[in-house]
């Protein structure tokens, strides 16, 4: 691994759409491992805007991320459910949908869950 690396999210090396529009996810690969900045806009829905490229029941990513902006609920498949926000840190375990809350736009930044996230099969 070099001692150095730097990447621009900016300038992502791939950029991954969502189902109807409601946002996109840039990813930029380093030697250890993805990192990704999500922008989910207002009316996105896991469950809807990813589910049906991801094809499970619910997203089965582990996430560990900081919120940039916007509000977004988390609901775990065993009823457990969170909303986070600007400057909130947050692990989310695979199992779970999640949706935008209000009218802002969700900006997430994530460094465990996008490799694969919304990534067509």
């Amino acid at each position: 691994m070099a001692a150095l690396e730097r990447k621009n999210i900016n300038s992502p090396d791939e950029t991954r759409q969502f189902k109807d529009g409601r946002g996109h996810l840039d990813l930029v690969t380093l030697a250890g491992g993805p990192v990704g900045r999500a922008t989910f806009e207002p009316g996105w829905k896991w469950s809807e805007h990813v589910k049906p490229i991801a094809g499970t029941d619910s997203c089965q990513a582990a996430h560990v991320g900081y919120f940039v902006s916007g509000r977004m609920v988390v609901r775990m498949d065993d009823g457990e459910e969170m909303e986070f926000g600007p400057g909130d840190v947050a692990t989310m375990a695979p199992g779970h949908d999640a949706w935008v809350v209000g009218d802002d736009p969700c900006v997430i930044v994530d460094w465990a869950g996008f490799g694969d996230y919304a990534k067509a099969k």
